[in-house]
C-alpha cells in the first residue's frame, strides 16, 4: 500500500474513532451525574437530640458528616440550619430512603466491658473501613478502625485492661459487635475479624462511622429537591460549550489551516472521550466541574497552538514540511508536558486534601488534563500526518514563520512591577471601604456567610421558570440582593428560598410580599438561620492544599529546570494572578462563594501552564546560544518566539469563557467574569513579569558571585 492509501486509511480509522466516542458521547451525556446546583438531588434535616448543643459540637459534627456523605458525591453540601439542626444535600440521587438506609441513623455509639461499664465514646473512632485480609486459613472480612489521639491512648489502656475479654461496641442500646481482645494496642489502629462477609463488614463499619459524630441526631425530614439554578442555567451552559467550541474550531481552521483541521478533528474526539469518561468514572459534574473541563480544553488547544507554532518555524527555516512536523511535535513535547504535569500535579493535590467543590473540579480538571495530553500528542499527530500523505503537502497548507522583530519586552518592566504592584495594593483599600459599608471586606455569598432559608408552601405546583421570573423578582425587592438561591421539592408545592440574612422586619415584610403577590397562607411560611456550605474547615483544607500544590510545582519546575528562579519565577507569577483577580472581587465586590474558590483554582493552572511554555523556550535558546547571548536579549527573543502562541491560546479559552458569560444566566456569567480576567492576567503576567523577574533573578545573582 502506497502512502496516500495508508494515509487514507489512517484518516479513516481517526474519523471513525470520533464518530464512536462522540455517539457514546452524546449518549453518556443523560448518564452523567449532575451536582445539586445543575440537577437537584436529595435533602436531608437532622437535628440534635442533646437540647442545647454547643457551637463547636455543631462545627464537628458537620465537618465529619461532609467527610462521609463524599462518598455519595464529592459536592454534596453540609450545612447548619439554626442552633441545632443540620442539613445535607446529595446531588445526582433522587431516593431519599436508600440514602437514610444506608447513611444510617446518626445515634450514640460507645465502647463497653463484659458488664456494660462505657470505657469508650464513639467520637474516639476517626474512620472505620470495611476491608479484607490474607490469613493463614484464606481471606477474612474486617472492620479497620484508625482511632484519634485521645481514642488510641483511651484504647490502649482499656485493651490492656481487658485482654482476652469481650468489648462490646453498643450503638443506640443495640449491641453490633462484641469481638475479643486478643492483644493490647497501642497504635491506634485495630481490626475487627471474624466477620461473615463484606456486606456485613460494610454494615459495621457503617455503624461505627455514622456513630463517631460529636451529636447524637434524629432526622426531622428528608426530600428531594430541584436544582440550585434550574434547568435554564444548565441548557444555556450546554449551549453555550457549543457555540464556543465551534467558534474555536473555526479559528483553530482558519488561523492555522490544515494543523488547524487537525487539531478540530482530535478535540471532536476530546469531547466525546471525556463525556464517555466522566460518565464512566461517575464523577458529579458541577459548576466548579464545568470549570476544569473549560481549563482543560484551554489546554488541549494550547498544546496544539505550541506544536504548530514549531511547525510553522521549521518550516521557515527551509525545513520539509513532513520533517517540520516531525520535529514540530519533538520539539514541543517538552513544553506540552512541563506544562500538563505541573497543572496535574496541582490537580492530584487538590484532591487529595481538598473537599466539596474543590474535589469536583480536581477530578474533571485531572481527566481533562491527560485526555488534552492524549489527543495532542496521538490523535492530532495521526490525524496531520494522514492529511499530509493524501495530498496535503504543500506548505502553504501549514503557513511559514520566520524570526520576526524582537520585541523589548523588558524594557517595561519596572513599569509593569510597578502597575501590578499598585493594583494589588489597592485591594486592600478596597477592603477596607468594603468593611466600613458592609461590615465585610468581600461581598460573601451564601456559601460562605450562611444566610436565611425560607420554605414557603404555594397553592399551587410552581415551576422553575415561574420561581425564576416571579417569584425571585419578589424577594429581590425585599432583600435588595440578586444573590438568591431557589430549590423546588418535588411532589409537593414546597420551594425552599435561600438569601443572605434576613432581620425580623426583613422576614416580615417577606412573609407580607408573599402573601400580598401569591395568596399564600402565612403559617405555611417558616424561616431558619443557616450555615455557609463551605465550612471553616472546607476554606482551610482548599488553602493547605494550594499551598502543598503550590511547593509541589514549585519542586517540579526546580527540578525539570535545574534552576531554582525559573520555578520561583513561576510561583510568583502565579501569586501575581491570584491576588489581582482578588483585587477585582474586592473592587467590584463580586460574589464570593464556592465557585470563588474553583475559579482561582483554574486561574493557578492556567498561569503555571502560560508561564512554563515562555520558560521552556527561555532554556532551550540558552542551551543553542550558550553564553554569548546576552541575558536581556534571551528573555525577549524567548518571548516574542511564543509571543503568538500565548495571544492564540489566551484568545480560543477566552472566546469559550466569554460565550458562557454571554448567553448564561446571572449565576453563570457572575463565574465567568472573573475567570475571563484570570485569562487575562495571566497572559500579561506571562508574557510581562514571569520572564522579567527571572531576568532580574539573574542578574542579582550575577551581581553578587562577582
Amino acid at each position: 500500500m502506497n502512502s496516500k492509501g495508508k494515509g487514507l486509511l489512517g484518516l479513516l480509522a481517526v474519523l471513525v474513532a470520533v464518530a464512536v466516542f462522540g455517539w457514546f458521547g452524546y449518549i453518556s451525556m443523560k448518564d452523567i451525574r449532575l451536582g445539586l446546583d445543575l440537577a437537584g438531588g436529595v435533602s436531608i434535616t437532622y437535628q440534635a437530640v442533646e437540647e442545647d448543643p454547643t457551637a463547636e459540637q455543631m462545627a464537628d459534627t458537620v465537618y465529619k458528616l461532609q467527610q462521609r456523605v463524599q462518598n455519595y458525591s464529592t459536592e454534596a453540601e453540609v450545612y447548619q440550619e439554626g442552633n441545632n439542626r443540620i442539613n445535607i444535600d446529595i446531588p445526582g440521587v433522587s431516593d431519599a430512603n436508600a440514602i437514610l438506609e444506608e447513611l444510617g441513623k446518626p445515634g450514640s455509639l460507645v465502647f463497653t466491658d463484659e458488664d456494660y461499664n462505657v470505657l469508650m465514646t464513639g467520637d474516639m473512632v476517626a474512620t472505620a473501613k470495611a476491608g479484607m485480609v490474607e490469613t493463614a486459613t484464606g481471606q477474612q472480612y474486617v472492620v479497620q478502625l484508625t482511632l484519634t489521639d485521645e481514642g488510641a491512648s483511651t484504647f490502649a489502656k482499656i485493651t490492656e485492661e481487658n485482654l482476652g475479654k469481650r468489648i462490646a461496641i453498643i450503638y443506640d442500646g443495640e449491641v453490633v459487635s462484641a469481638p475479643t481482645v486478643q492483644s493490647a494496642i497501642t497504635g491506634g489502629q485495630c481490626e475487627i475479624t471474624g466477620l461473615g462477609s463484606y456486606e456485613v463488614a460494610e454494615n459495621l463499619a457503617s455503624t461505627i462511622r455514622i456513630g463517631s459524630l460529636s451529636l447524637e441526631l434524629e432526622e426531622m425530614r428528608s426530600n428531594v429537591v430541584g436544582a440550585k439554578l434550574g434547568q435554564e442555567a444548565l441548557s444555556t451552559s450546554l449551549m453555550a460549550g457549543l457555540v464556543g467550541f465551534l467558534i474555536v474550531v473555526v479559528f483553530m481552521i482558519a488561523v492555522y489551516r490544515i494543523p488547524g483541521l487537525a487539531a478540530s478533528i482530535s478535540l471532536t474526539l476530546y469531547v466525546g472521550l471525556i463525556l464517555v469518561l466522566l460518565s464512566a468514572f461517575e464523577i458529579t459534574l458541577t459548576l466548579p466541574g464545568v470549570a476544569g473541563i473549560i481549563l482543560s480544553i484551554g489546554m488541549a488547544v494550547d498544546a496544539n497552538v505550541i506544536i504548530f507554532t514549531r511547525i510553522k518555524e521549521e518550516i521557515g527555516q527551509g525545513k520539509t514540511v513532513q520533517a517540520s512536523i516531525k520535529s514540530g511535535f519533538h520539539k514541543a513535547l517538552s513544553a506540552i508536558i512541563d506544562g500538563n504535569v505541573t497543572t496535574l500535579i496541582a490537580a492530584a493535590v487538590l484532591y487529595w486534601r481538598g473537599s466539596g467543590t474543590v474535589k469536583g473540579f480536581a477530578a474533571t480538571l485531572a481527566l481533562g488534563i491527560i485526555l488534552s495530553m492524549f489527543t495532542a500528542l496521538v490523535a492530532t499527530q495521526l490525524t496531520l500526518r494522514a492529511l499530509y500523505a493524501i495530498g496535503f503537502s504543500h506548505e502553504r497548507w501549514y503557513g511559514v514563520k520566520k524570526d520576526g522583530k524582537t520585541i523589548n519586552f523588558l524594557a517595561a518592566r519596572k513599569i509593569c512591577i510597578a502597575v501590578s504592584a499598585v493594583v494589588i495594593v489597592s485591594s486592600l483599600a478596597f477592603m477596607g471601604i468594603n468593611h466600613s459599608a458592609t461590615g465585610s471586606i468581600l461581598n460573601y455569598s451564601l456559601d460562605f456567610k450562611g444566610g436565611t432559608s425560607t420554605s414557603v408552601t404555594f397553592n399551587e405546583d410552581m415551576s422553575l421558570d415561574a420561581i425564576s421570573s416571579q417569584v425571585v423578582p419578589v424577594v429581590s425587592e425585599i432583600t435588595g440582593d440578586a444573590a438568591i438561591e431557589t430549590q423546588k421539592v418535588s411532589g409537593t408545592n414546597e420551594v425552599i428560598i435561600k438569601t443572605r440574612t434576613l432581620s425580623v422586619e426583613e422576614r416580615q415584610a417577606l412573609d407580607e410580599a408573599l402573601v400580598e403577590n401569591f395568596g399564600v397562607e402565612e403559617e405555611k411560611i417558616t424561616a431558619e438561620s443557616i450555615s455557609g456550605a463551605v465550612s471553616a474547615e472546607m476554606k482551610k483544607d482548599a488553602a493547605v492544599a494550594v499551598v502543598i500544590a503550590t511547593i509541589c510545582m514549585l519542586l517540579y519546575i526546580w527540578i525539570r529546570f535545574s534552576d531554582m528562579r525559573f520555578a520561583a519565577s513561576s510561583v510568583l507569577a502565579l501569586v501575581h494572578d491570584v491576588l489581582v483577580v482578588f483585587t477585582f472581587y474586592a473592587a467590584f465586590r463580586w460574589s464570593v462563594g464556592s465557585t470563588f474558590i474553583a475559579c482561582m483554582l483554574t486561574i493557578v493552572g492556567y498561569s503555571i501552564n502560560a508561564t512554563i511554555v515562555i520558560f521552556d523556550r527561555i532554556r532551550e535558546n540558552r542551551k543553542t546560544a550558550g553564553p554569548k547571548m546576552d541575558l536581556m536579549e534571551l528573555v525577549n527573543y524567548s518571548v516574542s518566539q511564543t509571543l503568538t502562541r500565548s495571544i492564540n491560546t489566551s484568545l480560543t479559552t477566552f472566546i469559550m469563557v466569554f460565550v458562557l458569560f454571554i448567553m448564561g444566566v446571572s449565576s453563570i456569567r457572575e463565574f465567568a467574569l472573573p475567570l475571563m480576567v484570570g485569562i487575562v492576567c495571566g497572559t500579561y503576567s506571562s508574557v510581562c513579569l514571569a520572564g522579567a523577574m527571572w531576568y532580574m533573578m539573574n542578574k542579582r545573582h550575577g551581581k553578587m558571585a562577582q
